[in-house]
């Protein structure tokens, strides 16, 4: 079954370069192009794709603007958000929109293709460079206090969230601890429960927001190639 497509970004040349490696592949289909975040909200309402990749800088309306309000509506896509993330602004807000996906507009067609199966499979994707970004931001903050919803987990369920947080696969995972990814997958789906979170993408930040994490002790992103989460 083809996975649909919808491509939002302002700059035409950009659209048509990721309408070319996207359409290389069998199983996807781009099924519209919007130059702007209104017009990207107006098509994918219409369009109902399986993804969109939407530009953050835009006219009219900005990506993460159009990203909160997709995602605030019935049944919504799963969302891309690609970037050069020039400013800890634009990474924050990327990262509290919800996007399932966040990639450097630098990255290769081989990662945008794995990106895009990732995403529409229901699972959470994050650049190692992102990943990066999120850690740096938050070294040096002071302490927060732990939220008490933390308290709600498990011991294995905290030791699952440490290791969400430095970029680690349920594979990854269920090798550090030694057990199933069967496993791995019922307490991540516990974790993402108990918190209220919607994705791992969510969990990584609300792992350094409440401390249960902190930059420099270790819990960066171990990993150089593609960065599945």
């Amino acid at each position: 079954m083809s996975i649909t497509v919808v491509i939002a970004d302002d700059q035409r040349m950009v659209r048509a370069g990721l309408r070319m490696v996207i359409e290389t592949e069998p199983d996807m289909t781009v099924i519209g192009e919007a130059g702007d975040g209104a017009e990207a909200v107006a098509l994918t309402r219409r369009m109902r794709p399986d993804v969109v990749l939407m530009d953050i800088a835009m006219p009219r309306q900005d990506g993460l603007t159009a990203t909160g309000t997709l995602l605030a509506g019935a049944d919504p896509p799963r969302i891309i958000v690609l970037t050069t993330f020039d400013t800890d602004e634009n990474l924050h807000r990327a990262l509290r929109a919800g996007a399932s996906g966040f990639l450097l507009k630098v990255s290769s067609p081989e990662h945008l293709i794995t990106a895009i199966r990732v995403v529409a499979a229901g699972d959470s994707l994050l650049d190692p460079a992102v990943t990066t970004r999120v850690i740096a931001a938050f070294a040096g903050r002071p302490g927060p206090v732990p939220p008490p919803e933390l308290g709600d987990l498990t011991p294995r369920e905290t030791d699952v969230l440490r290791l969400i947080a430095r970029g680690m696969s349920n594979g990854e995972i269920a090798a550090a601890l030694t057990v199933g990814e069967a496993t791995v997958k019922t307490h991540v789906a516990r974790v993402l429960m108990k918190l209220g979170l919607r994705d791992r993408v969510q969990a990584v930040v609300y792992a350094y927001e409440s401390g249960l994490v902190r930059a420099g002790n270790g819990s960066g992103p171990e990993r150089g190639g593609v960065p599945g989460l």
